[in-house]
């Protein structure tokens, strides 16, 4: 099965797409699963469309024709996407998954009620000839779940039973896996991870940069330690698992209020180192109290690629004992980790296979949109037995566990 899988993260960084062969052997019922990538890129947004994406999700009022206007066009980009990715491919595409763009999780006294994905399915099956799988969170919360994170779903068929081994996303938000010995997942958002440090390089250079570079600007600053206590206040820190935030609980405006408290105005490279510590800070505090035995942390996420917020992280982490690795040391590319995530969901979504993010709590994920030669659904299975990533399905080259 060729499945495409298209996405765009909390800081509308770009289009990630993974066109992805997964093969299913063993028990007919309750396979293993290989995934090969056969290709991954991130393609940049039109500046203009980035600019009203980003303006929305920080809380921009729209009516309903310009609501529609963009959706269409996030949906027009996806298209485009997905169809140079399969027509360099020479493929198809038997499904495609579109997790979308977020612009708002709403989340009341820890229960998170909806959440709004925009980019029009039908430009993509239409571009792709598939159909597409989307809305890839609804079911979860309108059963009492979070809806998010997703990648514990992930994580628990690749790495199977573990009890010391938990995983870390660095998008715009950072989001743990605590790995139990049931084979299970417990999944849930820590805080911010790079949201803010984008948007601080954002507003103090007129946007004329999007993020801090190899973390350049952060390496020069330093942590200014009143700031951070204040933002460490932050009512969402101390809730307890599982929960689940966005960019709209961590503006900049909780950067503000912590400058305000401790009665400075830090320049960019203190803001950003500090937001780096606050980062590290909050993901070890996270993990030790949801999960004191762990002792590997394996990150994946545009933030792996950030060296001064790795460099806090794993200082953070060593002082309660945790080795801080990235996920390409166990096979897994840091930057379409998630993207093999929605690849992973939609065979299983495809197959008739429920996703379960809290215990109690198991629903397929996602609504079909079909494509222009219709929809045929295969025979139901019961479960994954197994996850594994592989160079090349030809010569088995397994790079999963």
């Amino acid at each position: 099965m060729i499945i495409l899988s298209l996405q765009s993260g909390t800081s509308a960084d770009g289009i990630d797409v993974a066109l992805v062969q997964a093969e299913a052997s063993g028990d007919p019922l309750t396979p293993e699963l290989a995934m090969v990538p056969l290709l991954t890129r991130t393609l940049d947004w039109d500046p203009e469309l980035r600019s009203r994406i980003l303006s929305y999700a920080d809380g921009a009022a729209l009516d309903a024709g310009a609501h529609t206007a963009l959706t269409t066009a996030i949906g027009q980009g996806f298209a485009a996407a997905a169809s140079a990715a399969a027509a360099e491919c020479g493929v198809i595409p038997d499904l495609v998954v579109s997790h979308g763009q977020t612009v708002f999780h709403w989340v009341q006294d820890g229960r998170a009620l909806a959440t709004l994905q925009l980019g029009e399915p039908a430009w993509i099956a239409e571009a792709a000839g598939c159909p597409v799988l989307a809305n890839l969170r609804a079911a979860d919360i309108a059963a009492g779940g979070q809806g998010a994170p997703l990648m514990g779903l992930f994580d628990a068929a690749f790495f199977g039973p573990a009890s010391h081994t938990a995983t870390l996303n660095l998008g715009g938000i950072a989001n743990l896996q605590i790995l139990c010995s049931d084979g299970t997942a417990l999944a849930f958002d820590t805080g911010p991870a790079n949201v803010l440090l984008d948007a601080s390089v954002a507003r103090e250079t007129g946007g004329r940069l999007g993020f801090d570079r190899d973390g350049e600007l952060a390496a020069r600053g330093a942590v200014h330690d009143g700031v951070l206590a204040a933002l460490l206040e932050h009512p969402y820190l101390g809730r307890p698992a599982p929960k689940s935030t966005g960019r709209e609980t961590f503006t900049l405006a909780c950067l503000a209020s912590a400058e305000e408290t401790a009665g400075v105005r830090l320049g960019l490279p203190d803001q950003l180192a500090t937001l780096a510590r606050f980062t590290a800070v909050t993901v070890a505090d996270a993990l030790h109290r949801a999960a004191p035995s762990v002792h590997t942390l394996v990150a994946s996420g545009g933030g792996v690629h950030n060296p001064a917020l790795m460099r806090e992280l794993d200082a953070v982490l060593a002082r309660t004992g945790v080795a801080l690795q990235s996920s390409e040391e166990v096979g897994i590319d840091p930057r379409f980790k998630e993207s093999l995530l929605f690849a992973f969901l939609g065979f299983c979504s495809w197959h008739g296979i429920p996703s379960t993010l809290v215990e109690g709590v198991s629903r397929i994920a996602g609504t079909i949109t079909p494509g222009p030669r219709g929809i045929t659904l295969p025979v139901p299975l019961q479960g994954i037995r197994r996850l594994s990533l592989r160079a090349s399905l030809d010569t088995g080259g397994q790079l999963g566990n």
